[in-house]
């Protein structure tokens, strides 16, 4: 098997010593070819359709890392049946950010030491380490099964854990697929596999990855701060529209348990928009609000 095939090792302690800044090349490898197969737009061209695809792959992936990855699994922020937690665990496995349980593990432990020592992605170590240097590293590699006991005993998304390439290889497949077909049965339409390949995968997956981590980096630099949390996050207007919400990011520190991280009406929290529309048709249910005294506590005094 190869190494960076199969996550279901022992995980290294966070804070490895001499590990925590060695990259791991064989396992960057895939990193590094994710970005550099960007540059076949160059080959392959545009189309009208190639854009929409590219934006409706990052929209939806994005919606199931921010509501499912982050706000379900890291922090049971509401409930959900399992084989709807299945299917967005799936849809988030294709944003080849890893599998669920890896994802929640370092989560959950970034807020237990939130800008501290034993944060994996804490800013004190530079922008660099913070936005992806972490997951580069040898010692974050492994999941870290101790901060998600409710999580492993589905042997579903130990799977999707384990094999976490198997999902964005299909998703790539099924991309160059779609584009195949339509060149054959609407050649108007002027695209291609390869097209929808680089577009609906590479670019779109890049972009999604990148903008996600930027919660770690840059929503912790830049920003206002309307509760003073024993970290450094910060709301920022910007990458919320960006994450579909997790911009809010000061808040969601404040009180990471609430489905919502857009505290007020303008604060524009869309995955929290599509929760509530789903929990209407009865896919989700129990969506945890912040609680009314919580809008007061530790509120910065201007």
């Amino acid at each position: 098997m190869i190494a960076w095939f199969d996550t279901s090792r022992a995980a290294v302690p966070v804070d490895a010593g001499g590990l925590a800044h060695q990259v791991d090349y064989t396992r960057v490898l895939p990193f590094i070819a994710l970005h550099l197969a960007c540059l076949a737009v160059f080959w392959v061209g545009i189309s009208w359709v190639a854009v929409a695809v590219c934006a409706a792959s990052y929209l939806v992936r994005m919606f199931a890392i921010t509501a499912f990855y982050h706000r379900y699994f890291s922090h049971r922020a509401f409930s959900a049946s399992r084989p709807v937690q299945f299917l967005f665990a799936l849809i988030g496995a294709s944003a080849t950010q890893r599998g669920p349980l890896w994802w929640a593990a370092h989560h959950r432990r970034h807020h237990k030491r939130a800008d501290r020592n034993g944060d994996p992605h804490t800013p004190r170590k530079g922008l660099v380490w913070s936005h992806m240097g972490w997951f580069l590293s040898r010692s974050h590699f492994e999941t870290e099964w101790s901060q998600i006991p409710d999580l492993a005993r589905f042997p579903e998304l130990r799977w999707l854990d384990r094999f976490d390439v198997v999902v964005p290889i299909a998703y790539a497949a099924g991309m160059f697929g779609l584009g195949g077909l339509l060149e054959r049965f609407a050649p108007s339409l002027g695209t291609s596999g390869a097209q929808l390949l680089v577009w609906g995968y590479f670019v779109a997956t890049v972009a999604l990855i990148h903008v996600t981590l930027t919660i770690n980096s840059l929503a912790h630099r830049f920003g206002s701060r309307r509760f003073e949390t024993p970290d450094r996050s910060r709301n920022n207007p910007w990458l919320a529209l960006l994450t579909l919400g997790e911009g809010w990011h000061n808040n969601h520190h404040h009180f990471p348990g609430s489905a919502r991280q857009g505290f007020y009406w303008w604060e524009l929290d869309i995955s929290y928009l599509v929760l509530r529309a789903m929990a209407w048709a009865g896919l989700v249910r129990d969506l945890k609000p912040v609680p009314a005294g919580f809008l007061e506590y530790r509120r910065v005094k201007d």
